[in-house]
């Protein structure tokens, strides 16, 4: 499980003395036990990963706006924090796979994809969201010329 490898990890950054890694990881951690308070039960290892995306999406805009103010020493660290977030998160499909990967989902819905092919959306997201953004699929599920193999 994602949340025992952290835990693991924390444990070994205060050994090493790791202070920024340290410090990232024990607002991850703070993260995930507020959701599961809120949740009233442990996450999932999907549910994780999406506390773990939320918190890269704050990072970047943050990494944006430090950029914008020209404050170098804040792009470094939101740097070094995107770095640790993103080393839990699982590899991204490149375009092609995750073409491929709606593809599929296209074919395994056949009618409603003629009938409403927006409600492909709603699919491929539930189904590929730990590996992809839910922007980005749908942005190709829209942009889609896939023709559905008859």
């Amino acid at each position: 499980m994602l949340k025992n490898q952290l835990q693991k990890d924390q444990i070994k950054a205060l050994k090493e003395g790791d202070k920024k890694r340290l410090e990232i990881l024990r607002f991850i951690l703070s993260r995930v036990k507020n959701k599961e308070i809120e949740k009233q039960k442990e996450l999932s290892d999907e549910e994780f990963i999406e506390v773990l995306r939320k918190i890269e999406k704050e990072l970047n805009e943050s990494l944006e706006f430090a950029q914008k103010s020209k404050r170098e020493d804040l792009v470094q660290n939101y740097k070094s924090q995107l770095e640790v977030v993103k080393s839990y998160l699982p590899k991204p499909l490149t375009d092609e796979e995750l073409e491929r990967e709606i593809e599929k989902i296209i074919e395994e819905n056949k009618a409603l994809w003629e009938k409403n092919p927006r409600a492909i959306i709603g699919i491929a997201v539930k189904k590929l969201k730990p590996v992809a953004e839910a922007g980005r699929i749908a942005k190709i599920v829209q942009n889609s010329k896939l023709k559905v193999k008859s």
